[in-house]
């Protein structure tokens, strides 16, 4: 298996690992309460943000700007997962 296909399967099944935690939580907790928009959404940015971080390793050649272009992408994730959570910048898509 060349190294590609590995890595890009290890970044999707990180994903999925992902998607399992909130899943299993529901089964344990009232407070963990998904619907299947949210599950969605969740794999949207999830496989998504693997996607691009593949596409970067694969494309950029210079390591430096592999680590910026993959943090800046991180960032995002992290900036859209969290208002579509809480809303914290009031925008359209908040969670409120």
């Amino acid at each position: 298996m060349q190294i590609q296909h590995l890595r890009l399967t290890i970044l999707m099944s990180i994903a999925t690992l992902l998607l399992f935690i909130p899943f299993i939580a529901m089964f344990f907790t009232k407070e963990v309460n998904w619907g299947l928009f949210d599950f969605v959404m969740a794999a949207v940015l999830l496989y998504g943000t693997g996607l691009l971080f593949e596409l970067v390793l694969r494309k950029v050649r210079k390591p430096v700007y592999r680590i910026v272009i993959c943090a800046v992408i991180l960032v995002l994730l992290l900036v859209i997962w969290i208002e579509l959570a809480v809303g914290v910048f009031g925008t359209a898509i908040a969670g409120k």
